[in-house]
């Protein structure tokens, strides 16, 4: 009998944890309100360089994302003045749980693990959960990271982000903090290969044009401008991004 309760209890804790994310997935693509979105600030490689860039950072540096959302979310005819809004973090001194990329039953374990260090670690500085959390973690512009090798989550709607500690990068890492956000209202890459080529047609801005290439704008989820078949470039800020259809029909931002 006592078995039993304790089973029960547990399906009844994940059917209501299944839910409230379900619920939580439904509300933040019904484009009625704002999404609130905080950044929280890493300093990734530990250097003075990354710790100078981020006591200077300010959400204005961000504003950036919010105007690109609107823009975007109007042209698709939602009228909700304000889609995003963003917030700044303090700065977090833990690193995120490495992402493992070996199997499938790792990669769950690393999103559980994830969602648990998202919570646990921002959660101090939080009287009110946020509906998305994304944490950039910064690297000196010397620094030869990857800036894809970044990730959003939508179970749990939390993002994590390499960028550069650099003004002059700082448009380039807006638009991937731009694409991680979509991830985790349920937006999928549109791009493939090792070199991050855009995927036609729904990985470009404009599949119609003529001639194809070069394109003038990058798909958001395509994550690049294509100049040609075999060669892309990230676009150097979110003026050169649009969302294209797919991607609409994915955040519910079109039918």
């Amino acid at each position: 009998m006592f078995k039993a309760i304790r089973v029960a209890i547990l399906l009844f804790i994940l059917f209501f944890v299944a839910t409230s994310t379900w619920l939580t997935q439904a509300r933040s693509t019904d484009w009625n309100n704002s999404l609130w979105v905080k950044i929280y600030p890493i300093n990734a490689d530990g250097s003075e360089a990354s710790a100078r860039y981020i006591d200077a950072l300010r959400v204005d540096d961000f504003a950036d994302i919010e105007k690109f959302i609107a823009t975007e979310v109007h042209r698709y005819g939602k009228t909700v003045p304000r889609p995003l809004r963003i917030e700044l973090g303090e700065p977090i001194a833990e690193q995120p749980p490495q992402l493992a990329t070996d199997s499938m039953p790792g990669v769950i374990l690393w999103s559980l693990k994830m969602r648990w260090w998202a919570s646990s670690t921002a959660g101090a500085q939080d009287s009110i959960d946020p509906d998305v959390r994304v944490f950039v973690r910064y690297h000196e512009p010397e620094n030869t990271i990857s800036l894809e090798n970044s990730v959003g989550l939508q179970k749990g709607m939390i993002g994590i982000v390499n960028a550069y500690a650099s003004r002059r990068q700082r448009g380039i890492n807006n638009v991937i903090i731009a694409h991680e956000f979509l991830h985790t209202l349920g937006a999928t890459d549109k791009y493939e290969g090792p070199n991050g080529q855009p995927s036609f047609p729904d990985g470009l801005a404009d599949p119609e044009r003529k001639p194809l290439y070069p394109q003038k704008l990058a798909e958001i989820m395509g994550g690049r401008i294509a100049l040609s078949e075999i060669d892309a470039v990230i676009p150097k800020n979110l003026s050169y991004a649009v969302i294209g259809p797919l991607t609409a029909s994915e955040i519910n931002l079109s039918d």
